[in-house]
C-alpha cells in the first residue's frame, strides 16, 4: 500500500505525517485530522497564546489557582512524577528562567556572572507548584513563576496525533515532531521504521542505525541550538541547579514507549550527566538511550547493548 505524507509548521516546530493506506482520500482527511489535533494542543500549551490555559496558569502565578482541562492536569501530573524521578533535572516551571541571559544568538559574546546566572533560575521550582486533584486547578506559588511545556509538549502532540490515526484506522503510520518521533506498524514496503544517530559534529555520519517497532524516540543536542564564546561552544540546555549551560555532553537519544515519555528525559539525563543518566535509564523498563559524551565517546544503555548482542547471534 502507498505512503501518504504531509508536513506542517506547527508548536514552532516542524511536523512530518505519515500514514499507509490504500485509499488516497481517506488518508489525507485523516493526516488533517491529526494536524487539527496537534493544533488544539498547541492552543492548550502554546506560552505565545495570551489566551491559553498555560498563560493563564503563569499569569495568576502568587495569586490564585487556575482551573484547567483534565488533559492538561494531567498532564502537569506527569510532568512532575518525571522531576521527581530526575530530582529536578526537568522541570517545567523551567519557563521563570531570564531569557534576556540566555538568548543564545549572535547578540551574545559573553557569559553572565555566576551570580547572575544562579538568579536567573531562581524561580525554577517544580515543588512549588500545587495541583489540586479536586478541582483540577494549577497554582504556582511564587510570583513571576512560568510553566512552559518546550521539554514535553511536541513528545505529547506527537502521541495524541499518532493515537487519532490509529483510531481513525490506519495501522501504520509515523509522526516526527523535529526529532520527536513515535512509529508504528511498519513501512509501506513492510520493513520496520527506522533511525539513524547522527554524529553530533558531522551531520551526514549516522553513529549506529535503530529498528522502531511500535515505539518512539527524542533527541536533544548541544548541535541545535548553541553560542560560542572565546572558542568554546556552550549549550542551550541549562543547569536549573547552577544557572549555567551543562557541559560534557553533546548529544542525548532516548527510546521509549511513548513519545511524551522520551521527549521528557532527553534533557535530564544531559543535566545529570552520563553516568548518572544512564543508571537512571537502566532502572526503568522499556527505556533505552544513547548518549555522546564533549570527547564523542558513544555510550550505550544496557537495553541497547543487550540488542546488539541479539542481532549479532
Amino acid at each position: 500500500m502507498p505512503l501518504f505524507k504531509r508536513t506542517d509548521l506547527l508548536m514552532g516546530n516542524r511536523f512530518d505525517l505519515a500514514v499507509v493506506g490504500s485509499n488516497e482520500l481517506d488518508a489525507r482527511a485523516a493526516l488533517e485530522k491529526a494536524v487539527l489535533e496537534i493544533q488544539r494542543i498547541e492552543q492548550l500549551l502554546s506560552t505565545y497564546r495570551p489566551d491559553s490555559q498555560t498563560n493563564q496558569i503563569n499569569e495568576m502565578a502568587g495569586i490564585s489557582p487556575v482551573i484547567v482541562d483534565a488533559e492538561v492536569f494531567e498532564l502537569i501530573q506527569r510532568a512532575q512524577r518525571i522531576s521527581d524521578l530526575t530530582q529536578g533535572a526537568f522541570d517545567l516551571t523551567y519557563g521563570s528562567m531570564d531569557k534576556s541571559l540566555w538568548n543564545f544568538d549572535q547578540k551574545m559574546t559573553q557569559l553572565p556572572s555566576p551570580e547572575l546566572a544562579k538568579k536567573s533560575v531562581q524561580l525554577i521550582d517544580y515543588q512549588q507548584v500545587e495541583l489540586d486533584i479536586h478541582n483540577k486547578s494549577v497554582f504556582l506559588k511564587k510570583k513571576g513563576m512560568r510553566l512552559g511545556f518546550g521539554g514535553i509538549g511536541k513528545g505529547y502532540a506527537a502521541d495524541r496525533a499518532k493515537a487519532l490515526l490509529v483510531t481513525l484506522g490506519f495501522q501504520h503510520g509515523l509522526v516526527n515532531a523535529s526529532g520527536d518521533l513515535c512509529a508504528w506498524g511498519n513501512k509501506e514496503n513492510g520493513k520496520p521504521w527506522s533511525i539513524g544517530v547522527v554524529h553530533p559534529d558531522q551531520s551526514d555520519q549516522i553513529i549506529a542505525h535503530f529498528d522502531l517497532k511500535n515505539s518512539s524516540v527524542a533527541t536533544s543536542g548541544n548541535y541545535e541550538k548553541f553560542v560560542v564564546i572565546d572558542g568554546k561552544k556552550y549549550s542551550h540546555t541549562i543547569d536549573p541547579n547552577t544557572g549555567y549551560p551543562i557541559q560534557g555532553i553533546k548529544s542525548v537519544t532516548v527510546f521509549a514507549p511513548f513519545a511524551e515519555l522520551a521527549d521528557a528525559l532527553t534533557t535530564p539525563i544531559a543535566v545529570m550527566g552520563v553516568s548518572i543518566g544512564l543508571d537512571l535509564i537502566n532502572q526503568i523498563p522499556g527505556l533505552g538511550c544513547v548518549v555522546i559524551d564533549d570527547d564523542n565517546q558513544v555510550f550505550y544503555s544496557e537495553s541497547i547493548k543487550r540488542q546488539q548482542l541479539e542481532l549479532l547471534k
